[in-house]
């Protein structure tokens, strides 16, 4: 006889996990079905284990340029294999949290396969074989993988993906990145920290082609004073791997293609969300190139089928996932009769992106560029990490703030960010955009000194033509 619950978890990434915990929270019987490990790509083998790895090689980056904080540094090293267990042991930990909140929130734990058999009804194929659950809702949150080249697909010896840059088998000593997205340009600043020569190929006219513009050139240069070898406008034809290494066959922004040998490749390309052979053909749920379309609150074309994460529309965020659980756990128990949640619809021109290359990356809401094709006037501010006190004591004088505004509302429309811990400080504009803040409110608040958060004030004030520190 069937399992029944009120709610059923297809996946239990930063998105499934919290559904859970939310839909337990709020009284629901709820099951949570994971074929892999709890707690998804992301505290497995993405967001968490590799902040562990940057984390690693920024400490070694500093440890290389102590004299310049008045230090002295002998016969430093890195031990990339204790580098990587560190990880590692970061990321099991993670999980083993996750555990721990799925017992406290008596979230049943499914381990397995699941396959849509119907609306309501999951069945689960394990170590055990099959059994089959139902509920009244089931959330898809299967999240998505790494992209493979049709040409060349990774074999974890001499191409990879993320994953297996995650756990080398050996240190690159001349690295292509090919992609850079977030996760190229991660992987790319981390290997050159330990010392590989990196060259990234990257298809759009600059890099971090999501990013601001002002932001992609203000990196590209960076990087490159880093001993990076960056290439835009610039496609790949073919990789040939063997024994001994990559041969990369690159196209020129003129149109020329030239053979290239490298140690290794790491193909960032994007993601494929994991839609296939779970059942949506069955029920009915139609996709687009295999994203999942939903309304604002997470639901399906099918009535008690909702979807979250990486298999709907993006950004590919975990943070996006996570948000997006919580709201369809919200409205799973409204539509369950509970009248004391009141959920709010995804709103994406709130959700912040980063970066953790060196300098860090992030942004929120719309570029410059995107709010004037928008029919925006706009009131822009610029504020140089140079013109920050605690930036200058850190000995991280590098980047900028940058602000955009609607000058007919003051409306804050977007802010852009690249230097040190900038990661950090972008979710006081994400509020402000939540809140609806305008220059007004930002101006009149009153920031702690000495932070890096003052340059959050200061290029406010640049926008409208008051910075009190340039």
């Amino acid at each position: 006889m069937a399992e029944a619950y009120d709610v059923i978890v297809l996946g239990s990434g930063p998105g499934g996990y919290v559904a859970a915990i939310r839909c337990a929270q709020l009284g629901l019987k709820t099951a949570i079905v994971e074929r892999e490990n709890l707690g998804g790509i992301c505290l497995n083998w993405g967001c968490i284990p590799t902040k562990a790895l940057l984390r690693s090689a920024e400490v070694f980056h500093q440890m290389q340029h102590a004299k310049a904080y008045g230090l002295s540094a002998t016969g430093v090293a890195a031990d990339l294999a204790a580098v990587v267990a560190r990880s590692r042991g970061v990321a099991k930990q993670l999980n083993q949290g996750v555990t721990h909140l799925m017992k406290k929130n008596k979230v049943a734990v499914h381990m397995g396969t699941g396959k849509l058999l119907a609306p309501g009804k999951l069945e689960v194929t394990g170590e055990k074989g099959a059994e089959t659950l139902t509920a009244k809702h089931i959330i898809v949150a299967t999240g998505a993988r790494a992209r493979d080249l049709p040409f060349a697909p990774a074999d974890g010896n001499r191409i990879w993906t993320y994953r297996h840059a995650m756990t080398p088998k050996e240190m690159p000593t001349k690295l292509l990145v090919i992609g850079s997205g977030a996760i190229g340009i991660e992987f790319a600043s981390f290997y050159n920290d330990l010392g590989a020569d990196v060259t990234v190929v990257e298809m759009a006219d600059r890099i971090v082609p999501a990013e601001d513009a002002d932001v992609s050139a203000f990196l590209e240069k960076s990087l490159t004073k880093q001993g990076f070898k960056i290439r835009t406008k610039t496609g790949l034809e073919g990789l040939v791997a063997d024994a001994k290494g990559v041969k990369a066959k690159i196209k020129a922004p003129d149109g020329k293609v030239t053979e290239e040998e490298f140690s290794h490749v790491i193909v960032a390309v994007g993601v494929v969300a994991n839609t296939e052979n779970i059942g949506l053909e069955t029920l009915g749920i139609k996709t687009d190139r295999g994203i999942i379309s939903t309304d604002p609150y997470g639901r399906t074309g099918v009535k008690g089928v909702w979807a979250i994460g990486d298999v709907t529309p993006g950004p590919w965020l975990a943070h996006k996932a996570s948000h997006e659980g919580v709201t369809a756990a919200e409205a799973i128990a409204q539509e369950l009769g509970n009248k004391d949640v009141h959920p709010h619809g995804l709103d994406r021109r709130n959700i912040p992106g980063c970066t953790y290359c060196h300098p860090q990356v992030a942004s929120v809401g719309l570029t410059e560029a995107k709010a004037k094709e928008a029919g925006y006037t706009l009131k822009v501010g610029n504020f140089p990490f140079i013109g920050n006190g605690k930036a200058i004591a850190l000995g991280e004088p590098e980047g900028f703030i940058k602000t955009v505004f609607d000058a007919k509302t003051g409306e804050l429309l977007g802010a852009h960010m690249i230097g040190a811990e900038v990661t950090e400080l972008i979710q006081g504009y994400v509020v402000g955009k939540t809140l609806e803040t305008t220059e007004q409110e930002l101006m009149n608040t009153v920031f702690p000194h000495p932070t890096l958060s003052e340059m959050m004030h200061e290029a406010t004030l640049a926008a409208y033509g008051r910075a009190l520190h340039i």
